[in-house]
């Protein structure tokens, strides 16, 4: 038990020194509590021993398969990076409330730190297990979150190996997704903006989130090739899909989630 005590520390210790470029954005603030782990449930969500559920913020990593369903590529594999991260940790975290400290599943919404003071999401990003998100107003780390994911990207490792990217019009399932696509229209209205990708897909910026973004910038992607990513509805299941309009709709929670490919 030492030995693979051992062994993972020292696995930890290299990669923490290799990520030390993003984690330099992404510091412990002092004064956090260490809180013991139950178990690691996927991995971006992890047990406490007082009961509560974590989601870490900033990190989506793929999903372990569930009524049926395979799992995703590299969901496996991010769970147990998670659990040896916590294993070398001696099984307890620091935690970082976000503004907004739970979701709509009641879990705990933070950024988790290791005994070393290394934020988690940074680390899991860095290898390419996860992808980043950002979801005002938890977006204090989206800086170094970025930083992680990219080098993660340029190096080809985890989800980044093959190209995770997919074309607007072969989104078929609702879910997390990465896509790309060229702006066909950009319109705003009291319901926002909306950014059409041809046929297949259309952005959405809620008026509760336009002071976030630049609106001029916004209406000038018509005609550019984006990349975006986000949780993509189907809305033909809620019965208000109109005729001419998309099926899927792609919210967008923050600036990051979007970026202008050329």
């Amino acid at each position: 038990m030492l030995m693979k005590k051992a062994s993972l520390a020292g696995a930890f210790f290299m990669s923490a020194i290799w990520l030390s470029g993003a984690q330099a954005f992404c510091p412990a603030p002092s004064g956090l509590t260490p809180v013991a782990v139950q178990r690691v449930v996927d991995g971006d969500t992890l047990r406490l021993s007082d009961g509560r559920s974590v989601r870490m913020i900033g990190l989506n990593t793929p999903e372990l398969g569930k009524n049926g369903r395979s799992d995703e590529p590299f969901a496996v594999v991010a769970r147990k990076r998670l659990e040896a991260l916590v294993a070398a940790s001696d099984g307890q975290v620091a935690l970082l409330p976000g503004k907004d400290s739970q979701d709509h599943y009641g879990r705990t919404l933070a950024h988790v730190y290791g005994a070393d003071g290394a934020n988690l999401e940074a680390q899991m990003l860095a290898e390419g297990l996860g992808f980043q998100v950002a979801v005002a107003p938890n977006v204090d780390l989206v800086t170094c979150q970025q930083a992680a994911e990219s080098s993660a990207r340029q190096a080809g490792l985890g989800v980044w190996r093959q190209s995770p990217v997919l074309k607007a019009e072969q989104i078929s399932t609702s879910g997390f997704a990465v896509l790309s696509g060229r702006v066909s229209k950009v319109q705003r209205n009291r319901g926002g903006v909306w950014i059409e990708l041809q046929d297949s897909v259309v952005l959405k910026v809620a008026p509760n989130l336009l002071g976030r973004f630049d609106a001029a910038s916004l209406e000038r992607l018509e005609g550019k090739q984006i990349e975006a990513r986000g949780w993509v509805l189907d809305r033909s299941r809620r019965g208000g899909l109109k005729e001419g309009q998309a099926r899927w709709m792609l919210p967008l929670t923050d600036p990051v989630m979007l970026q202008v490919v050329q």
